[in-house]
């Protein structure tokens, strides 16, 4: 036999050999878990229903795909899309499919799957998207979206995780198992399978290996069900848990302190803040404007910052927070207790009055309980009341809570749609309009010049501030729990994201 030939053998089959130990060490291994702090909702696996907040991207990113994201790089990263573009006149947007992509069932993923996606979401920001949108056209491998008229934010609208829109089903499978399906035993085409869902309970996915992007490193995750925070902090202690969210105080000092853990501040574009919607009543103490300042000037923001996130919080003054395009930056107004009780006074409310509930946005209750001593020592009275999550949003979106709220707004992508949320006529946390603020927000969203429309959305934030439309607190830190299996854990990867991400990219460490 040819001396060539031999070693020719030789060497391919160590090249075989070497190929076939890169891929077993390449494959998944091994179980991530995390302990949450909400009751995971059966609807965060159906990207066509999602909320204004980030809480239901912890599960997108990891069971479906977009055409474009938030991802390291930034926002509108090309995913299932490998390419974008916009016309000049600005009506219409196009998008090339990436090849050979697939669910995870094995189906393709094609442009008759983004348009059905897009008739299917109905959202949190679905009219807004629906009203502007003329149609949207398919060919093979490309759709584009014509618009009625320019509208410079479209893909902040429909890219960035301010919504659930870019993210892709499978039309045929929907149309086969149906909608109750679908919800039973999802497919998506992220970076994770379904395995199960037991409702307030746990949601277990497995790698999918034919990700288009890398093959995930951690085999299994798992997601537990735990809303009290000491239950999850004494899991992640005892190892039962990996990763635990939303720690504060004295407990996220504890884990800070104890050996083996760490403890990690995400820093999502939150902004925890009270929302009076009773201001727009003529009759109620919050209409005057002297009112809500009081309610400013009465909250020691340093000292709610420090007894709650350790300091890693950064109070604010603004509802839109400074790291979103086109924010207007606010400072918060110092602590003063006597002049909160001088305007009360001046307001006609010399011995304070009854507000009624304090409604926290779940589960930021001791927040909650302090923000009401606050409140009570400047003579404003309130009562906290709390709520599951999934009622207490859907009793805000409805406007059936009366008293204060205390929201978090948490919409990723600029100004626009944080503004758009929460004090325009379409918002569906609004419960009033400004007719100026209205007029500057209705022609900012045509205006192609972008420093114009800078220019009127600061105009916007201003009047926000000058009229005290809500009192913000701070913008959150949102504080993690990390175990000692974790080697990456993926903490604010993606600008802006609460939650671990890419799921693909976490890592365990060896041996463990």
């Amino acid at each position: 036999m040819n001396r060539w030939f031999v070693r020719l053998v030789v060497v391919a089959l160590a090249v075989w050999s070497l190929a076939r130990t890169e891929i077993a060490e390449a494959a998944p291994e091994g179980t991530l878990t995390w302990g949450v702090h909400v009751t995971l909702a059966a609807r965060w696996l159906d990207p066509s229903d999602t909320e204004a907040f980030i809480t239901p991207f912890m599960v997108l990113y990891a069971l479906h795909d977009a055409l474009v994201k938030p991802m390291p790089g930034g926002d509108n990263t090309p995913s299932l899309a490998e390419s974008w573009t916009a016309s000049k006149d600005g009506l219409t947007y196009e998008f090339v499919l990436r090849k050979g992509v697939k669910f995870h069932n094995g189906d393709p993923v094609t442009a008759d799957d983004v348009k059905y996606s897009f008739d299917r979401y109905h959202g949190a920001a679905a009219k807004l998207l629906k009203d502007r949108v003329r149609e949207v056209q398919v060919d093979p491998g490309r759709v584009r979206f014509q618009l009625k008229e320019p509208w410079p934010d479209f893909m902040t609208f429909y890219g960035t995780s301010a919504t659930g829109a870019a993210w892709i089903v499978p039309k045929k499978y929907i149309e086969k198992v149906g909608e109750d399906g679908f919800k039973k035993a999802p497919v998506g085409a992220g970076p994770y399978k379904f395995v199960s869902f037991n409702p307030g309970i746990d949601l277990v996915m497995e790698a999918f290996e034919g990700y288009w992007r890398k093959m995930p490193n951690v085999k299994r995750l798992v997601f537990k069900s735990m809303p009290d925070e000491t239950t999850r902090a004494a899991a992640l202690k005892a190892g039962d848990v990996d990763i635990v969210y939303l720690l504060s105080g004295p407990v996220a000092a504890d884990i800070k302190r104890t050996a083996g853990l760490r403890l990690a501040a995400a820093m999502p574009p939150g902004v925890v803040f009270l929302d009076m919607p009773e201001q727009w009543d003529p009759k109620s103490p919050w209409a005057d404007k002297r009112v809500r300042l009081a309610a400013s000037y009465a909250l020691d923001r340093n000292a709610l910052n420090l007894a709650e996130t350790l300091g890693l919080s950064r109070p604010t003054g603004g509802l839109v927070p400074r790291v979103l395009e086109f924010a207007k930056a606010f400072d918060p107004p110092a602590h003063d207790s006597a002049r909160a009780k001088k305007l009360l006074a001046e307001a006609g409310y010399p011995s304070g009055f009854d507000a009624g509930d304090l409604t926290p946005f779940p589960p930021y209750f001791s927040l909650a309980e302090a923000v009401g001593n606050y409140l009570q020592e400047a003579g404003i009275r309130t009562r906290i009341r709390t709520m599951e999550r999934a009622a207490f949003l859907t009793a805000w979106r409805e406007h059936k809570i009366k008293g204060v709220i205390m929201g978090l707004g948490a919409p990723a992508g600029n100004a626009a749609t944080r503004i758009e949320v929460y004090v325009t006529k379409s918002g569906i946390y609004a419960n009033g309009v400004v007719p100026e603020i209205e007029d500057l927000y209705q022609a900012q969203a045509r205006e192609l010049d972008r420093k114009k429309g800078e220019r009127m959305l600061h105009q916007i934030q201003q009047i926000m501030y000058d009229r005290a439309l809500h009192v913000p607190i701070y913008e959150l830190a949102f504080l993690w729990g990390v175990g000692p299996r974790v080697e990456e854990a993926c903490v604010d990867h993606i600008k802006g994201f609460s939650y671990s991400a890419p799921y693909e990219d976490l890592k365990i460490k060896a041996g463990k």
